[in-house]
């Protein structure tokens, strides 16, 4: 087998940047339309046991 040329190792520098860069989008768009993995508690509505301020603030 002969040594890769100089064009050779540019070309192949250039498919794996190219590479990396799918994979980094489709990675990102796999993690926003993926599943959720929060870990918050289901607590559901939870009703308002307060008493609303008689003064407006601005």
């Amino acid at each position: 087998m002969s040594k890769p040329t100089a064009i050779q190792q540019f070309l192949q520098s250039i498919q794996e940047a190219t590479q990396r860069i799918i994979s980094y989008v489709l990675s990102a768009g796999a993690r926003i339309f993926g599943p959720s993995d929060d870990n918050y508690p289901k607590t559901g509505v939870q009703p308002f046991e307060g008493d609303p301020d008689d003064e407006k603030r601005f």
